[in-house]
């Protein structure tokens, strides 16, 4: 079967756009070259028509044909023609290098305009929602050509168009895409620009290894780091692999002989804002973001916004705000407009605002909204068609709640497409679902108006869904006021807690206004109902059901109530402070409770969610590996280019390399022959090394096939392309990660954490001891380990296990300091504390310091004690995870012994974790 390709190539897009450029900027030479090509088409027909004639005439002569005249005479006017027709090829020649030269002119807007809808067609990528169809491309930038200034040279016109077709574009497209995927947009089209220039040596400006070393940021941990009194391991290692390209090939020492400026510099509080060191800040603006990358990764996005402003201009990187009335003048019958909905956002408000100014109401009958859910499709079916002969406006809301009905819904708009009023339009909305149809999103004009993020924007947001009125009718005006804004500020600190991720929330909750407004009801019935407020009683119902019915995870929802007991209490009639710096007001007016807000949170800080300033950074730091995991999708595959690898090359090499460094399989035969006795802690370390040896196969097997797929030997099938773009995009292979165990990590670290894994059962194996003390980060069920070491001490001292719990001691040793294995219970090691610090000198959870993310634990004596001697008196019960994602990583609780109030910690988002990544 032969598949044809019929979709249209950057090239063949470019010389589409020429023309369309040309046809509005000079229509004459767009009809020069057209009479040219048919003049030339005549020739090439005149010439043949000639040859044939002849050619019959000499066929069909008869006799001496230099007597025959009709013969000569034909041939003495061919000979004539052909030399008046060469004479105006050779016209047409000079004056088609002119038309071509003219054309060439333009050739840049052809260009801009074929490099933007290949971005555009690409954002698909990124997320389902973001489908662009080439009709509604060519629109805008036919709109484009349009609005460009006016100027008096070609080349000021040719600029001016390129800046008009780019940024309507840029608008026109950003406008539909969610805030956190603005800068990935931006940041790509300055990529592609940049490539698309070629510097003094004819090469591009930017190379493709470069924009690799950016994306990746690779480490070398291959030599020790000299610093690390100031930089992390991390950055050490990115430094050492940055020293690769040859414009860096001095940084590691000069960072470490010049490492106070170096230190200065990495300590500013916006270090992208700030020159490099010495000779560094001469440094092209894409250079020194990829020391910004190695050093400071926390900066990245502020850096690359930075940048993007420099490569584009300042627009590109300056926020384009929600307008629907200009996006509405784009729209038509057959162009809906398509909202993509935020959690806390309604589009319907502003559609039926702007409907007002033109006489579209529900009044009128020239308004109808639907909002769709079981049962609703016919009405949905009725108000379009309805609309569709009116001239009204139809707005189907929330439309990813009917998946089956799309389809149907599609093939309607299809239909309603010829012959509609002028007037008709279709407003759609949908939370970001792949049920939504494709041609549907291609068709439509994007829209996405997010909430104010925030902490000061979010409480503002809330007092705005009431007003004075709320309580005027209370017998308890000022105990109200003060519930009411605790309330506000508790709703603002749970919503924007999200964006710190697993540190905020193990999982992600839609809290929304409709709860904060029911807890606000509730509390006035009980201040009415009630004559002393029954503090314990609001707490429960405003944590365990209304904002607790959204909560799924036990730690959620203690540290849910642990807000409510620090806000909402006795005390806050009198005046609390909420966090450093802001207290709660007085009895204020509506309009007084506005300005207190807007005046007295000016600059919020982590500290405002109870949060330790690290956060901050990893929150950014998030946001930065985001940003590059998507610009890391959206490169091409393809050739090496730039003197770099092809895709096939890099997965071989990657390959080669694993397979040559893959372990052997355990002999599982052998080890249970020597085990003489199967302890709990033999059958753990046994189920291990089976658990690995299924790892180990899997791996080689799949390497080898893909291997044979490569060479030829064998064709190459979806598991075996899945497992190579994984190892290209440097991503631990699905099927490895079934067998393996939770992980953030790039493959390179997770490879070498693999070999480390595999190193500590190999130890075992060799006396079948239990280790002195035990790597337990490093194995796949460290719960069944815990569980070994209940069941060891609860059989040696008759105890029920159902009624023994673990408890931990972490000792002050590291494990190198570890003499001999412990009689009772077991040595691990292997933790990091996220959120906190442990002092080893008090032996007490203690805060952070500044830009130590995670901290190291000590090794930690894990024991087995019956329940009910388990203490937990000055302990915070802190939850360890497997890694940073945390959720459904859990492994058990540990008791941190801690000073300080416990409910810190947990405001703190304090926890333990098996593996970080950096």
């Amino acid at each position: 079967t032969t598949i044809v390709n019929f979709t249209v190539t950057e090239k063949g897009l470019e010389d589409q756009l020429l023309a369309v450029v040309v046809g509005k900027e000079r229509p004459d030479l767009l009809q020069e070259q057209s009479d040219l090509v048919r003049q030339n088409n005549e020739f090439v027909i005149k010439l043949k028509e000639l040859e044939d004639n002849l050619l019959y005439l000499l066929a069909t002569a008869e006799g001496d044909i230099l007597s025959n005249e009709e013969l000569i005479v034909s041939l003495e006017t061919t000979k004539a023609t052909v030399k008046d027709i060469n004479a105006k090829v050779e016209a047409a020649k000079i004056t088609e290098v002119t038309v071509a030269k003219a054309f060439e002119s333009y050739r840049p807007n052809g260009n801009r305009g074929s490099l933007m809808y290949f971005i555009m067609n690409q954002l698909c990528v990124i997320d389902h929602m973001y489908q662009f169809s080439l009709a509604a491309f060519n629109f805008i930038f036919n709109k484009a050509l349009d609005k460009a200034d006016p100027a008096e040279t070609i080349e000021e016109r040719v600029a001016s168009l390129q800046s008009s077709i780019t940024y309507t574009l840029f608008g026109f497209v950003t406008r539909g895409l969610f805030e956190r995927h603005r800068l990935i947009f931006s940041t790509q089209l300055a990529i592609k620009v940049l490539q698309g220039r070629l510097n003094d040596k004819g090469e591009p400006e930017l190379k493709s290894n470069e924009l690799m070393m950016l994306v990746r940021n690779p480490r070398d941990n291959s030599k020790e780091n000299p610093l690390q009194s100031w930089l992390p391991d991390a950055a050490w290692g990115s430094v050492q692999a940055l020293s690769t390209m040859e414009e860096f090939s001095s940084l590691p020492a000069d960072v470490e002989g010049s490492w106070k400026r170096w230190k200065e510099w990495c300590e500013f509080e916006q270090p992208e804002a700030n020159p490099l060191p010495q000779e560094w800040k001469r440094l092209s603006g894409f250079h020194q973001l990829l020391i910004i990358r190695a050093m400071r990764p926390d900066r990245m996005t502020l850096a690359i916004s930075n940048w993007v402003s420099d490569v584009l201009g300042k627009q590109y990187a300056t926020a384009i705000n929600f307008d629907l009335l200009l996006s509405f003048e784009d729209s038509g019958p057959a162009v809906p407009i398509f909202f993509l909905l935020s959690p806390g956002v309604d589009p319907a408000a502003d559609v039926r605002a702007l409907g007002k100014t033109m006489g579209k109401t529900e009044d009128e009958g020239k308004f109808q909204g639907v909002s769709l859910g079981q049962g609703q499709e016919p009405v949905a079916e009725k108000a379009l068609d309805h609309g569709y002969v009116e001239g009204g406006w139809v707005m189907l809301e929330n439309i990813e709640l009917v998946a089956s009905w799309l389809p149907k819904l599609e093939k309607k708009l299809e239909a309603l497409e010829e012959g509609a009023h002028p007037e008709f339009r279709v407003f759609l909305s949908a939370m970001p679902q792949k049920v939504v149809p494709v041609p549907i999103l291609q068709k439509s004009i994007k829209l996405t108006n997010e909430p104010p993020s925030g902490l000061k924007a979010n409480i503002l947001r809330a007092y705005k869904n009431f007003d004075a009125t709320i309580w005027e009718s209370s017998s308890k005006q000022g105990e109200l006021k003060s519930i009411i804004f605790a309330l506000c500020f508790f709703h603002s600190v749970v919503c924007e807690r999200r964006k710190f991720g697993p540190m905020g929330w193990n999982r992600g909750y839609p809290f929304n206004q409709g709860d904060l407004m029911v807890c606000i009801a509730v509390a006035n019935n009980y201040l009415e109902s009630n004559s002393k407020i029954p503090w314990d009683d609001l707490r429960y119902l405003f944590g365990e059901i209304m904002y607790g019915g959204h909560i799924t995870d036990a730690w959620d929802r203690r540290l849910c109530i642990t807000f409510l007991k620090t806000y909402v209490r006795e005390e806050l009639l009198e005046g609390i402070q909420f966090f450093p710096g802001f207290t709660t007001p007085p009895n204020l007016s509506y309009k007084e409770y506005l300005e207190y807000v807007t005046e007295n949170l000016e600059r919020e800080t982590p500290a405002a969610y109870g949060l330790h300033p690290n956060s901050e950074i990893n929150f950014m730091t998030r946001q930065a590996d985001d940003l590059f995991n998507a610009i890391s999708e959206l490169q091409p595959r393809g050739g090496g280019g730039d003197g770099g690898m092809t895709m096939g090359e890099r997965v071989k090499q990657q390959l080669d390399d694993i397979l040559e460094k893959l372990p052997e399989l355990f002999f599982m035969v052998e080890i249970e022959e020597r085990a003489e006795e199967r302890t709990p802690y033999i059958a753990f370390f046994l189920q291990e090394c089976e658990r690995m040896n299924d790892l180990v196969f899997e791996i080689g097997r799949s390497l080898r096939e893909l291997d044979a797929g490569l060479r030829g030997d064998l064709s190459i099938s979806e598991p075996m392309e899945d497992l190579m773009n994984a190892l290209f995009a440097n991503r631990v292979p699905a099927r490895w990660e079934v067998l393996a165990w939770p992980s953030l990590a790039p493959l390179s670290l997770w490879f070498l954490d693999f070999l480390d894994r595999h190193k500590q059962l190999s130890e075992w194996t060799a006396d079948l001891n239990t280790p002195k003390v035990t790597w337990i980060s490093g194995l796949f069920n460290p719960q069944a380990f815990l569980t070994a070491v209940m069941q060891v001490t609860a059989r040696k001292n008759e105890w029920p296990l159902d009624r023994v719990v673990t408890t931990v001691d972490v000792t002050k040793r590291g494990p190198e300091e570890i003499e001999s294995a412990v009689r009772e219970g077991a040595y691990v090691h292997g933790l990091y504390v996220d959120g906190a610090r442990w002092d080893t000198s008090s032996g007490m959870l203690e805060d952070a310091h500044m830009k130590e993310l995670y901290p190291k634990l000590p090794v930690m004596l894990v024991k087995a004690v019956p329940v009910e001697k388990a203490d937990s008196r000055d302990q915070y019960l802190c939850p360890v995870y497997k890694t940073q994602f945390r959720g459904p990583t859990y492994v058990f609780t540990a008791g941190l012994k801690t000073k300080k109030d416990p409910n810190k910690w947990i405001m703190a988002g304090v926890a333990m974790l098996m593996s970080v990544v950096e």
